[in-house]
């Protein structure tokens, strides 16, 4: 394993809506309107102007990425992904990949260095950790060692219990 890719992921406990990164990872539902969970707390701590904004989107279709302002956020950006409703299907690893190479295309296009992202589809969607926790790191992984514009990926996990699962993989990668 690339070690100066390894050196570019940082595992942390927190809420993603501190976090001080160019642009954090909103775990959406379809509509981009808001909802529970990180959605919810993104749209609060942002303000209501990331929900006006959000209206002008025309919502966005699962393993899909979206960007938004970052309004009253430490973040400049907000991308906005719709992760699977776990089903335990083949299906859903290739949705939830998509939603991680789709929010990190978009940082390289809009010239973001550094990103956050939140356990993608394990909340209410019911994706199992571990399998999501793979997906995820294995994801951002091999789109930095083909892209080398990305500084910083970060995984800020809410759960003590999460944060564990994200911290013990990257650690049996090094």
């Amino acid at each position: 394993m690339n070690s100066k890719i390894l050196d570019k992921i940082e595992i942390a406990q927190g809420d993603i809506t501190r976090c001080d990164a160019d642009a954090i990872v909103n775990a959406a539902n379809t509509s981009l309107l808001g909802g529970g969970g990180v959605d919810g707390a993104i749209h609060r701590a942002a303000g209501p102007e990331l929900l006006a904004e959000c209206r002008t989107l025309g919502g966005c279709p699962t393993g899909e990425a979206r960007i938004t302002g970052g309004y009253h956020l430490v973040a400049r950006y907000v991308i906005h992904t719709v992760g699977p409703v776990y089903s335990a299907k083949p299906k859903d690893k290739t949705l939830l990949t998509a939603c991680y190479r789709n929010c990190l295309q978009l940082a390289i296009d809009n010239g973001i260095a550094s990103i956050a992202f939140p356990a993608i589809s394990c909340g209410v969607y019911r994706y199992p950790i571990k399998q999501a926790c793979k997906i995820a790191l294995d994801t951002a992984i091999e789109f930095m060692s083909a892209k080398a514009a990305i500084e910083k990926v970060i995984f800020m996990l809410f759960s003590e219990k999460n944060y564990r699962v994200y911290e013990n993989y990257l650690q049996s990668l090094r």
